[in-house]
C-alpha cells in the first residue's frame, strides 16, 4: 500500500511480508524490513511494538481516502493510496495456486456490515462475498475462486475475528 502524510512531499510504501504468529508480522516500510506485533486492536485504537519500540495509535476519523489519528500523541492526517481490498482478497487465500482452498478466511477482525451471496450461490473469482467494517473503514471481501457457497459462517451485525471463516466454496 501506498500512504502519504499531510505535510510531507514523499509516499511511502509499506506491505506485509510474513505472518509469523498470529499477531507478529515481518513488513517492509520503504525496503526496509520491520518486526511488527499487534498488542490490541478495536475499532478506536491499536497498541503495538514496532522494532522493540511500543506504540499507540487512536483513530479520529476515517473517511474514503483519508484518515486521521494520532500516533504516540501526534496527529497525522494519511492520505491512503491503497489498495486494500487486493491485500484482502490475497491474505484471504486469493493468491493460493489452484482451487484446493475451501474456506474463505478473514485477515481483519470486524463487524459484517452486508452480505452479499447466500448459501447455494454460484460465485466467480473476484466477486464481494462480504463488506467488512474495521477500524472505521469497509473492507470488501472477495471470493478466491470459483465456485458455490456451500455454507455462509457469518450473520450480518455480527463480527468477526481475524482467521475467522466467511465462508466454504466448493
Amino acid at each position: 500500500m501506498d500512504f502519504k502524510v499531510e505535510n510531507i512531499e514523499e509516499i511511502f510504501s509499506g506491505e506485509v511480508i510474513k505472518k509469523i504468529s498470529n499477531d507478529e508480522y515481518l513488513i517492509k516500510i520503504q525496503d526496509k524490513e520491520h518486526q511488527l506485533q499487534i498488542l490490541n486492536i478495536n475499532s478506536n485504537k491499536m497498541e503495538f511494538v514496532l522494532d522493540n519500540q511500543f506504540h499507540s495509535v487512536r483513530y479520529i476519523e476515517n473517511q474514503t481516502a483519508e484518515m486521521k489519528i494520532v500516533l504516540d500523541g501526534t496527529s497525522i492526517t494519511i492520505n491512503m493510496h491503497t489498495h486494500l481490498d487486493d491485500i484482502v482478497y490475497k491474505n484471504s487465500g486469493g493468491a493460493e495456486t489452484g482451487n484446493a482452498q475451501l474456506n474463505l478466511r478473514s485477515q481483519i477482525p470486524g463487524k459484517v456490515v452486508s452480505i452479499n451471496v447466500e448459501e447455494g450461490s454460484d460465485v466467480k473469482q473476484d466477486d464481494i462475498i462480504c463488506v467488512l467494517e474495521s477500524m472505521k473503514m469497509q473492507v470488501s471481501i472477495k471470493s478466491h475462486k470459483d465456485g458455490k457457497i456451500k455454507s455462509l459462517k457469518i450473520k450480518e451485525g455480527n463480527s468477526v475475528n481475524k482467521n475467522d471463516v466467511i465462508a466454504e466454496i466448493e
